[in-house]
Formats: C-alpha cells, sequence, structure tokens
C-alpha cells in the first residue's frame, strides 16, 4: 500500500507545531523576569530554583496529557486531537502574561503559575506524539527520519525566535520597563499564534496509513501497549531518550540562565548566544534525519551521543569565559550533536510501535522520560553549580549520561525499514533482516496494526 503524501500535509504540521511549541519556549527563556516577579525578592537564588521548578512542573504533566491524549489519538484520530491539543497550549500560555505578581497576591501567585504551566504540560504531551506520529505516517517510506526532522526543526526554532523577540523587545522598551511589564508580551503573542495553528491545521486529514490501518482492524485497542512487544518498545524508547531529555534541556532551558548569573553576560548577549546555538540545533535535525534514512538510526544515534561525551564538558567551560564568541561557540558545539542524536531519536521512536497504538506507547515512553530527565535537567545542573560550588559541573553531568547512551545504543533495534503496523517488540538488535517492509499483501497479518 502506498500512502499518499504531500507538502501540504508537511507544512501544515509544522507551522502548527512551531506555534504549540513557541508558547513552551517562552517560559524557559523569561527565567529571570519570573523569579523576580512571582517569588520574593530577598533571595535570588531560591527564586531561581523555585522559578525551575515550577517550570519542570509542565515536565511532570506531559506524561498525563501524554496518555489521555494519545489514548485518543490512536482511538479518534490524529488530527482532531491536534486541534485541542494547540488551544490548550495557547490559553494557558496566555494565561501567564495575564497573572497578577507575588507583590499583588503573595503565595497564590506561583500558584496559579503552576497551574498554567500544568496546562501547558497536558497539551505539549500530546502535542508532540500527536504531530510525530501524523508526520511519520504520512511521510514517504524511504524519507520518514527527514519529514519527522523537518517537523522537530520547527518545533525547536521557536526557542531561537523566542530569544531573539525578547532581544528586540529589551531593545524597545529598555531594560527597566522590560523587567516591569514587557515580560508579558511574548506570553500574550501566545494565545495569538494559537489562533494561526489552528487555522493552518483546520483542513488536514488523518493519514492514509492510520485509516486503512484502523480498517484492517476496527477492534484493536492502544492498551495493547501493555503486551510484552509494547513493554519492550517502550524500554527502548526510555534508553534512547534519556540523552536527548538531558542534554537538549540542559541547551533549551539552563545555558541562558548560567550565562547570565554564572558567567556574567549581559542579558541581550546570553540570548542572542543562546539563539544563535538553537538554531544550529534546529537545522541539524532535519539534516541527521536524512542521514539515518541513509545510513540507518543507530549510527546517527551512536556518533551523535559520542559527540555529546566528548565535547560537553569544553562547551561548559567556554561558556563559562563570560564572553559573547566563547558562550557562541561553546553552545554550539554542543547544540550539533544534539541535533544529530536527537533527529534519529524522534523518528525511532515513533518507529518502535505499530499503528494501532503508536501515540499511546509513544506518548506513555516519550513523556516519561521527558518529565524525568528533560523537566528536571535545568534544576539538577543549577542544583550541582551551587551544591558542588562549580560552574563546570553540569558538564560532567551530560558528559556522564552520554557516555551510558553510546553503550545503551548497542542493544536497541535499528528501525529505518520498519514495516509501519509491526511492532518491534519481539526482534533483537542484530537481526535487521526482520526489518524489510511487508509486501501489501502480506501486511494485514502484521504482529500489531
Amino acid at each position: 500500500m502506498k500512502r499518499p503524501t504531500t507538502k501540504r500535509t508537511l507544512s501544515a504540521a509544522s507551522i502548527g507545531n512551531f506555534g504549540e511549541l513557541y508558547d513552551f519556549a517562552v517560559f524557559g527563556f523569561s527565567v529571570p523576569f519570573i523569579a523576580a516577579h512571582f517569588f520574593p525578592r530577598s533571595d535570588p537564588n531560591a527564586a531561581i530554583l523555585n522559578t525551575f521548578a515550577i517550570y519542570a512542573v509542565a515536565f511532570f504533566a506531559r506524561p498525563v496529557g501524554g496518555l489521555m491524549f494519545g489514548y485518543l489519538l490512536d482511538r479518534v484520530g490524529r488530527v482532531k486531537v491536534l486541534a485541542i491539543t494547540i488551544w490548550l497550549m495557547a490559553g494557558g500560555t496566555a494565561m501567564i502574561g495575564m497573572l497578577p505578581t507575588y507583590e499583588s497576591i503573595g503565595i497564590a501567585a506561583p500558584a496559579l503559575l503552576v497551574a498554567c504551566r500544568f496546562v501547558q504540560g497536558l497539551a505539549v504531551g500530546g502535542e508532540t506524539t500527536g504531530s510525530t506520529s501524523f508526520v511519520l505516517e504520512s511521510a514517504p517510506e524511504k524519507r520518514r527520519g527527514f519529514w519527522v526532522g523537518i517537523v522537530y526543526f520547527f518545533g525547536n526554532i521557536p526557542n531561537a525566535f523566542v530569544a531573539f523577540m525578547l532581544i528586540g523587545l529589551q531593545l524597545l522598551t529598555g531594560k527597566a520597563a522590560y523587567i516591569d511589564w514587557a515580560w508579558r508580551v511574548p506570553f500574550l503573542m501566545g494565545g495569538l499564534i494559537g489562533i494561526v495553528g489552528y487555522w493552518v491545521r483546520r483542513n488536514l486529514e488523518d493519514p492514509e496509513e492510520y485509516k486503512q490501518a484502523a480498517k484492517k482492524d476496527p477492534s484493536a485497542t492502544p492498551l495493547r501497549v501493555l503486551t510484552r512487544s509494547g513493554l519492550k518498545s517502550i524500554l527502548c524508547v526510555s534508553m534512547i531518550m534519556s540523552l536527548q531529555s538531558v542534554a537538549s534541556y540542559y541547551l533549551l532551558g539552563f545555558t541562558y540562565t548560567f550565562l547570565v548569573k554564572q558567567a556574567g553576560l549581559e542579558s541581550k548577549m546570553a540570548l542572542l548566544s543562546n539563539a544563535i546555538a538553537i538554531a544550529a540545533y534546529a537545522v541539524t535535525i532535519p539534516i541527521g534525519g536524512a542521514l539515518s534514512d541513509r545510513f540507518g538510526r543507530k549510527t546517527v544515534l551512536t556518533g551523535g551521543a559520542l559527540w555529546i561525551a566528548l565535547i560537553a564538558w569544553l562547551s561548559i567551560r567556554l561558556a563559562s569565559n563570560g564572553t559573547l564568541l566563547d558562550a557562541i561557540l561553546g553552545q554550539a558545539l554542543i547544540a550539533i550533536g544534539i541535533g544529530f542524536y536527537g533527529s534519529a531519536t524522534f523518528v525511532a521512536s515513533a518507529e518502535f510501535f505499530p499503528t494501532s497504538f503508536r501515540a499511546t506507547g509513544h506518548a506513555i515512553a516519550y513523556q516519561a522520560t521527558v518529565a524525568i530527565l528533560g523537566g528536571t535537567s535545568p534544576l539538577v545542573c543549577a542544583w550541582l553549580v551551587r551544591a558542588l560550588q562549580s560552574p563546570l559541573a553540569p558538564g560532567w553531568y551530560v558528559t556522564a549520561v552520554a557516555a551510558a547512551t553510546v553503550i545503551l545504543v548497542r542493544f536497541i533495534p535499528e528501525t529505518k525499514d520498519v514495516d509501519l503496523r509491526t511492532s518491534i517488540g519481539d526482534i533483537t538488535p542484530d537481526s535487521p533482516s526482520q526489518f524489510c517492509p511487508q509486501p501489501a499483501a502480506s501486511r494485514s497479518t502484521g504482529d500489531a496494526r
């Protein structure tokens, strides 16, 4: 069965994903300003740690949203659920821009902030799983890595876009006005971007792969994820997502605050440096995806993990020098490695599951790993700096996780040519021949559809 694919489908999914992840990015870059408004100013370090803790709340909501929306994605379709998630994210983000501060309502201010972050987490839990499944099932057979890479390019480029936007706002309003009130503007804009994202997605249809799988086996249930093969696939995703979660949120959620608070770099220069690094990360993802289509997911995963292991300490050492050039160089070096590693991670994590319970399985494994290791990555890094009295401590943390991942990748199966309706749970890492796509006539006898 040849699945029809169109550039319109890819473009619509990617642009919608941009709007969704823009909202999530704004909070990460606003940590210093949120800390000043939502916690007592008597202890700035404690305020930063508390804000990072609230940053992590959304990540712990992601598995809840992933499980809830993942089940719905498999039962009622990809497109209907993606319309819901983008509205949730837009509403949660716009509300943050309207919240009263600690000086106005005391402890209720951070409590309301936690509620908004929880809503954001629910939405992203469904969005990342939904958009990945949607595009994977729409992509040409031999270009799945590249297509998923394009979506994650648009999912990560908002981080660079937000950084440049904040630089412009700070220059336009002045530092004092930005700290006082203008920091709210990017959050309010998130609501408008949500409307645009919904408008772009409104005419999408579910992928033919999804519709045909549901037609062949209408009684299939997403709860099949709890079978032996489904649980094995969940374990595989957790093994490869651990490094991606730690390293990417070290870059996206920690380094900007590190440059300002530890390296002493001026706020706008830190934003510029982080934006350039994140742009390098985003651009690398579709390139790595195309390479994984040609050479295999495991080859790219191994190369990316080695790169991160070798460069993580040097990266933070350069960034700690407190100069713009060193900050750009240090962050860009590790960003490229994270991009290559992530390109194969994003597509393989969805390929591990068959179409009938892809979203449910992906949501459980992907979102839980990101919540536990990604959501806490900035907090752990900040704690290590404080506990060990060394600004370089986070570099060793990322290095250790990367080194362990080089070994773990050896034990996962190759998914480059896997039939999307066949579970890989019972296939060993050393039997790539079993991954050849089945002929169209025999696909109805797959392990799980």
